[in-house]
């Protein structure tokens, strides 16, 4: 008697150095949550530009780091976000440094707080500009190549406020929610060949923006650091601790595995419960 037809088991998530022969560009990538996306792709063997600000001697010192801790090529942009002329300057570069861009992740954001009557519209302008309008134009520029080789992944990182609203946050909760669903219409365009898009929605990771954040309720309310920080989490956040930048980067580079070939459009919250609620 014949046993039973076993189907072909599907891959696991990570294999050694599954993205060797990739490469990455992370735009905001100097700290933060971008660093953490580019280490943890440089550790499954990508090579990484990044992109961002900082003090030259401090972009250097990550570069160099990530290089010779992971054996891979890490380049550097300088570009703006808010110039799309330098951003196609950025995806230019990446492909003159390593032959192509097989990984794109939107990552630089900033943002601004006020109520709607009284928000600033150059404010308004810039947020839309760097947290929307650049997520459009490196997708553009990196597709033509993604489609040519019939592989890619776009990871663009959302926020909580991609899905929910908060008061204050006018432009930015309108640009995130824009990036969730160009994420969708790029995830249908690209959907018969071996692209994908997908969006990862952080609710509070501690960075150094959401530090300083921290640092200005602890000085404004007097309140110690742990107080300051038990409150901001206790707004929004249900399980009352932060993501962390390497758990962002642990999702980016699992929508990098073929495990995730078939994960396409979505919209994946690391929030700790919030727009669980």
């Amino acid at each position: 008697m014949n046993g039973p037809v076993l189907s072909k088991p599907e891959p696991l998530p990570f294999t050694s150095r599954m993205l060797k022969g990739r490469a990455a560009v992370v735009t905001g990538s100097t700290s933060g949550i971008g660093l953490g996306i580019a280490g943890a792709l440089a550790a499954q063997g990508a090579d990484v530009m990044l992109n961002g600000f900082g003090r030259a001697e401090d972009i250097e010192r990550v570069r160099s780091s990530l290089a010779d801790t992971h054996g891979v090529r890490v380049s550097y942009s300088v570009a703006d976000m808010s110039k799309p002329d330098e951003i196609d300057g950025m995806i230019t570069q990446a492909t003159d440094d390593f032959g192509g861009v097989d990984i794109l992740v939107n990552n630089a954001g900033i943002q601004h707080t006020a109520p709607v009557r009284e928000f600033p519209i150059e404010r308004w302008n810039a947020i839309l500009a760097i947290n929307l309008t650049a997520v459009f134009c490196a997708t553009r520029a990196v597709l033509p190549h993604m489609e040519s080789r019939g592989w890619g992944r776009i990871i663009n990182i959302a926020s909580a406020h991609g899905l929910v609203a908060s008061v204050h946050k006018a432009a930015y909760v309108a640009a995130k929610h824009g990036v969730l669903g160009l994420t969708k219409v790029v995830a249908l365009e690209t959907a018969t060949i071996g692209v994908t898009c997908n969006a990862i929605c952080p609710g509070w990771v501690l960075t150094p923006l959401v530090q300083k954040q921290i640092d200005d309720i602890a000085a404004r309310e007097g309140l110690s650091a742990d107080d300051a920080r038990a409150k901001l989490l206790g707004e929004k956040q249900p399980s009352l601790e932060f993501a962390t930048p390497e758990q962002i980067g642990a999702l980016a580079a699992f929508l990098c595995s073929d495990a995730a070939a078939q994960i396409r459009g979505a919209a994946l919250p690391v929030d700790g419960g919030w727009t669980a609620q």
